[in-house]
């Protein structure tokens, strides 16, 4: 069934934003995505609406939303920095809902996605504002959970054994 959307007003996109930020909070992301796709639609370039948008997203893995569809829109945020950070928050809450997954190679997907973010985290530094430690205390977050959890470490190389016909 389709619906057509009714659009909201320009002059109201940052109440529904201060909407969006609260229905994250209340743990009600999908309506927080929703909110910020109504702004979107208005502004396509709303930095705020974005972030948020990928921040609701990111609050729905492991519940039908991939990494992927979060990853879309960091080439739409327009300063490095956001691009290099949000991509780190997207491979740390990829890495939390591997672990909330419980599947046999969970433990060694977890790892790799907290040592992708790591990675993440290390370039936001580099390009940081000046009093903005966002992406160290992200980077010890990580850290933290990996020396904590000795089950979480990389993939044991396999080695391969051709069969013979002997």
């Amino acid at each position: 069934m389709q619906f057509e959307l009714k659009p909201i007003s320009a002059a109201g996109i940052d109440e529904a934003l201060e909407k969006a930020a609260r229905y994250r909070l209340l743990g009600e992301p999908s309506l927080a995505e929703s909110i910020c796709l109504d702004v979107l639609r208005i502004d396509a370039a709303n930095q705020r609406a974005l972030i948020l948008l990928l921040l609701a997203l990111t609050d729905q893995f492991g519940h039908g939303i991939s990494p992927a569809k979060a990853r879309e829109i960091l080439p739409r945020l327009k300063d490095e920095y956001q691009r290099q950070y949000y991509n780190g928050i997207v491979w740390e809450r990829s890495a939390h809902a591997q672990l909330r997954k419980a599947s046999p190679t969970a433990a060694f997907t977890a790892y790799d996605a907290f040592r992708h973010a790591m990675e993440c985290y290390e370039e936001a530094m580099e390009l940081r504002p000046a009093g903005n430690d966002d992406a160290i205390l992200r980077w010890n977050t990580c850290a933290r959970v990996l020396m904590r959890n000795p089950t979480l470490r990389p993939r044991p190389d396999e080695a391969y054994e051709p069969v013979t016909g002997e």
